[in-house]
C-alpha cells in the first residue's frame, strides 16, 4: 500500500512551493495526518465519501455518550489506512470551554506516529 499525504502548515493550509516536499510519501507522518483529518471531519460531512469521518452525532456528543466517547475514537483511529495498533492513547475533555483533545501514538506500516488533536 502507498500513501502520499500532502504536508499542512500550521494554520492547517495545504503547503506549496517545495515540489515533492510538500508531500509525506509513505511514512509515518502521512498515516498520523491521515488520522487527524478523519478525527476533524465529522462523519457524513464529506460529499464524496458521506460514511468517511468521526461519528461525532451520533456516538461522541451527548451527555448519554460520556463512557463510549473514547470507543469511538479509537475505533475512528483504528479504521484508518495503514494504522496497525494504537500502543498508547490519551484524551482529556474540559467541561468549561466544552473543547478536547486526543493525543496517541500508533504503529503503522511505516512505523510509529505521535497524534494530537484537538477536537
Amino acid at each position: 500500500m502507498s500513501l502520499t499525504y500532502r504536508k499542512l502548515d500550521a494554520n492547517g493550509d495545504y503547503t506549496f512551493g517545495f515540489r515533492a516536499g510538500n508531500f509525506y510519501k509513505d511514512q509515518p507522518e502521512a498515516v498520523a495526518q491521515a488520522v487527524k483529518t478523519r478525527l476533524g471531519l465529522i462523519l457524513g460531512e464529506w460529499f464524496l465519501d458521506v460514511t468517511y469521518g468521526t461519528p461525532y452525532n451520533s456516538e461522541i456528543l451527548g451527555a448519554g455518550n460520556v463512557g463510549n466517547y473514547d470507543f469511538a475514537l479509537q475505533k475512528v483511529i483504528l479504521g484508518t489506512p495503514g494504522v496497525l495498533r494504537i500502543t498508547s492513547y490519551a484524551s482529556q475533555v474540559n467541561p468549561s470551554t466544552r473543547g478536547a483533545s486526543v493525543s496517541c501514538t500508533i504503529d503503522t506500516i511505516y512505523g510509529s506516529a505521535s497524534v494530537t488533536q484537538t477536537l
